[in-house]
């Protein structure tokens, strides 16, 4: 989750426009390479790289680990003409659509990625995965709009392992310098567990909502005990009162 502090960022440029929304800044904070973005903009941008640990600045593309504390800054930002913004496509790596990578002229919507070829295949050309034994070891994944979130920012390797120690996910060359000496599973592996982990969580969950339920039951079960109670023992006060007053009105009138 991002960290924000209310220190004095970079001072804002004329042209105070966010790369990522391509409107005003709002709520501008500074990234550590010094470009600017919408507190909300960047956020949304980063979270998407949570699972890799690995964020970047879009525009510069300088790579930061651990996520880095945002700074707000403080200056007004003054409304500027938006002639000096540059054509920019908001959020662009949100709205990317994939195509084969291997089609000739009208390229086909991809429908497979590859982590060992770092390529996307159409149905057709993805066919030689299934059949040839060259790929068998090659790992196919359904993902194919974001295949640069599962390639190492530092090796451009597969992601296929994942650093316990150091929670995120990392390539093969990772284990020999940086996590040199982490406990370290394969993605997948590491998948599984925190599925298992997730039922159980589920479940614990679950009960607990059957369990506050069945305390609703019998609060309300109570309450409607305790209604009635009130009502049969304001009868027996009420009744002999009437009574009483009823004989000492006959009484009077005599």
């Amino acid at each position: 989750m991002a960290n924000y502090d209310m220190e004095p960022g970079f001072p804002l440029p004329p042209e105070a426009y966010c790369p990522l929304c391509a409107d005003t800044l709002r709520d501008p904070v500074t990234i550590p390479c010094g470009d600017i973005y919408c507190l909300e903009c960047i956020k949304v941008y980063w979270d998407q790289f949570d699972h890799m640990g690995v964020y970047n600045c879009p525009q510069c593309r300088s790579t930061f680990t651990p996520r880095p504390v945002l700074r707000r800054n403080v200056p007004d930002v003054q409304h500027e003409s938006k002639r000096q913004l540059p054509e920019l496509t908001p959020f662009p790596d949100l709205q990317r659509e994939s195509f084969c990578d291997f089609c000739v002229g009208r390229r086909q919507r991809a429908v497979k990625s590859c982590l060992m070829c770092l390529a996307y295949y159409c149905e057709t050309h993805v066919k030689p995965h299934y059949e040839s034994s060259t790929f068998k070891r090659h790992k196919l994944v359904d993902e194919t709009g974001h295949l640069d979130r599962k390639i190492c920012p530092h090796h451009e390797k597969g992601l296929e392992l994942f650093c316990r120690s150091d929670q995120m996910c990392i390539c093969v060359l990772c284990t020999v310098r940086e996590h040199r000496g982490h406990n370290i599973a394969s993605a997948e592996e590491e998948r599984i567990e925190k599925q298992k982990t997730l039922v159980v969580t589920q479940t614990e969950v679950q009960h607990l909502i059957q369990e506050r339920a069945k305390e609703l039951q019998e609060l309300k079960h109570n309450v409607d005990v305790l209604k009635s109670t009130a009502q049969r023992a304001q009868r027996r006060v009420i009744r002999p009162s009437m009574r009483c007053c009823r004989q000492w009105s006959a009484g009077n009138q005599r």
